[in-house]
C-alpha cells in the first residue's frame, strides 16, 4: 500500500487551520468519504457527527457538513459527545457512517478527523487509503445533482441514548451508593454525559473538568495530566479518582492515596473479573508493544495468553476482532470491552472498575493493584517536521547503539523506538529491572537522536 498522506493511526490529525486540519481538506474528506459510502438511488446515506469541545470543532463540523450534504448524505449532528457514542450511535441507527471531530488528549490547538464504519469500527487502512484517493484524484466529479444534495439534523435525543447504553454495561441490579468518586472531566466530550451517569448510578461526585470553554480541554487536567485529580481524592477523602480524557475513550484512575492506576492494571483487573465469571474470550489479553512486561508475566501466571500488537487502539481491536478475543487495550488507557464496545470507551471501562470495587469492599488501592510493574522509562524527542522520524531511525550509530541495549537487556527487559503516528515525536521507551541503568540507557539513545535529528535539519 502505498504512504498514506492524510491518515495516520488515528485519523486525520494536525494543528487546526494548517495542513492537513484546514476546513479545505475537511470539505473534501467529507466528499470523499461520503461519496464512497453514500446510497445510490432515491434513499440517501446517512452520516452521524459527533465532536469535543475545541474552538476549531465548529469549523471543522461545518466543513464537514458541506462536504457529505454535497455527495447527497444526510447528516445527523450530535454536538459534544465521547468518540465511542458516535460509534454506538452509527451502528445502533443503521448510520452508513460516524465521523468525531477531536484530536483526543491533545492541547486545544490541534484537532482531528477519525471516521467508524456502519458496523461502529474504525475503518480499515485500505478504506482510509481509497478516501485518500478519491481526494487527490480531485473531488469536482463525485458531486450529486442539485436535487439530490443532502439534509442535516441535529439529535436532540442523543445524550440521552449514550447515557442509558452506557448505563446498562453496569451490572443488573448494583449501584454505586456510598461511593465517594472524584471525576474529572478534561473540560472535554464526556462533561455532560459522565457526571449524570455517575450520579444516577448512586456515586457521590466531585467534579473537575466540566466548564469547557473552547480553549481549556485537557489542560492541566484528564487522563494526561492527573495532578488535580489525585490531590483533590486526598482533599475530598474520596475513595477513587477517575479521569477520562479529551473524547472520552480513555480512562486513568487513582486510588484513595493518590497513586496513579494505569490501563495495564485495569487490563489486568477487567481480565481477573472476566476470567473468574467465563465470560472473557480467547483465553487472553490483546495490548500493544507498550505494556508493562509485569502485565504479560501476570497473565501468563493466570494460564492466559498475551498478544501484543503495534501501538494504536484501532489494532488492538482489528486483531481482537480476528482471533476471537474481547478483552484489549493500551497502557495509555484505551480500554476496548468487546462485551459492549466497537472502541475504547472510558466511561464503560470505568464501571467496571466501580463494579469490582464496590462488590470487593476493599480500598482500590488494594482491589486495583493486580501486578508488581517492571521500572519502564518513556522518553520523547520532539521533531520540527514528522518527515524526519523514518530517517533519523535508520542512522547506523542510532542501530548500533539500540543492539548493544538490547543485548545489555537480555530477557530481563525490552526496548521500543517508534515514531509517533499522531506528533511530530519520537518515542523511546525502555524496561528493565534496574531504573538508573534504563535511565542511563534512555538518556544514551535521546541524546543519540537528538544529534541525529539536528543533523538531518541542518542538511
Amino acid at each position: 500500500m502505498a504512504e498514506r498522506k492524510l491518515f495516520g493511526t488515528d485519523g486525520v490529525r494536525g494543528k487546526a487551520n494548517q495542513h492537513p486540519m484546514t476546513a479545505e481538506i475537511a470539505l473534501k474528506l467529507g466528499i470523499a468519504a461520503g461519496s464512497l459510502f453514500a446510497k445510490n438511488g432515491i434513499h440517501h446515506g446517512k452520516v452521524v457527527i459527533g465532536k469535543d469541545t475545541r474552538l476549531s470543532g465548529y469549523m471543522i463540523e461545518s466543513a464537514l457538513v458541506a462536504g457529505f450534504t454535497a455527495v447527497g448524505m444526510n447528516v445527523a449532528r450530535t454536538g459534544p459527545l465521547p468518540t465511542p457514542a458516535i460509534a454506538m450511535l452509527t451502528r445502533s441507527m443503521r448510520a452508513d457512517l460516524g465521523v468525531v471531530i477531536s484530536a483526543s488528549h491533545n492541547p486545544y490547538e490541534d484537532n482531528g478527523i477519525k471516521f467508524f464504519g456502519p458496523d461502529g469500527y474504525k475503518l480499515s487502512d485500505e478504506v482510509e487509503a481509497e478516501i485518500e484517493s478519491r481526494i487527490f484524484a480531485g473531488t469536482d466529479n463525485l458531486l450529486a445533482p442539485s436535487s439530490q444534495i443532502g439534509q442535516v439534523k441535529h439529535m436532540d435525543d442523543a445524550i440521552g441514548r449514550y447515557i442509558e447504553y452506557v448505563k446498562n454495561t453496569f451490572p443488573r441490579g448494583k449501584r454505586l451508593d456510598g461511593l465517594k468518586v472524584v471525576l474529572d472531566c478534561a473540560n472535554g466530550a464526556s462533561y455532560r454525559v459522565a457526571p449524570t451517569v455517575l450520579y444516577e448510578l448512586g456515586a457521590e461526585l466531585i467534579t473537575i473538568g466540566v466548564d469547557p470553554d473552547g480553549k481549556n480541554i485537557n489542560q492541566d487536567c484528564g487522563a494526561v495530566h492527573t495532578d488535580q485529580m489525585c490531590k483533590k481524592v486526598i482533599e475530598t477523602g474520596a475513595d477513587i479518582g477517575i479521569a477520562l480524557d479529551g473524547d472520552a475513550d480513555r480512562l486513568i484512575v487513582c486510588d484513595e492515596k493518590g497513586q496513579v492506576i494505569d490501563g495495564d492494571q485495569i487490563i489486568a483487573m477487567i481480565s481477573r473479573e472476566w476470567n473468574k465469571a467465563g465470560i472473557l474470550k480467547g483465553n487472553g489479553v490483546v495490548t500493544t508493544v507498550m505494556s508493562n512486561l509485569g502485565l504479560e508475566r501476570y497473565l501468563k501466571s493466570q494460564g492466559l495468553n498475551h498478544i501484543r500488537t503495534t501501538v494504536g487502539d484501532r489494532y488492538v481491536v482489528e486483531k481482537m476482532r480476528a482471533d476471537g478475543y474481547n478483552l484489549g487495550g493500551e497502557q495509555s488507557g484505551h480500554l476496548i470491552l468487546g462485551e459492549h464496545s466497537t472502541t475504547g470507551d472510558g466511561l464503560v471501562a470505568a464501571l467496571q472498575v466501580c463494579a469490582a470495587v464496590t462488590a470487593e469492599k476493599r480500598p482500590v488501592s488494594e482491589v486495583m493493584h493486580i501486578f508488581e510493574p517492571v521500572p519502564q522509562l518513556l522518553k520523547n524527542v520532539r521533531l520540527s517536521d514528522r518527515t524526519l522520524a523514518q530517517a533519523a531511525l535508520k542512522s547506523d550509530t542510532l542501530k548500533a547503539l539500540i543492539e548493544k541495549t538490547e543485548k545489555t537487556l537480555g530477557d530481563s527487559g525490552r526496548l521500543l523506538i517508534r515514531a509517533s503516528g499522531t506528533e511530530p515525536l519520537i518515542r523511546v521507551m525502555l524496561e528493565g529491572e534496574n531504573q538508573d541503568q534504563i535511565k542511563q540507557m534512555a538518556d544514551e539513545i535521546a541524546n543519540a537522536l537528538i544529534s541525529e535529528v539536528s543533523d538531518l535539519e541542518t542538511r
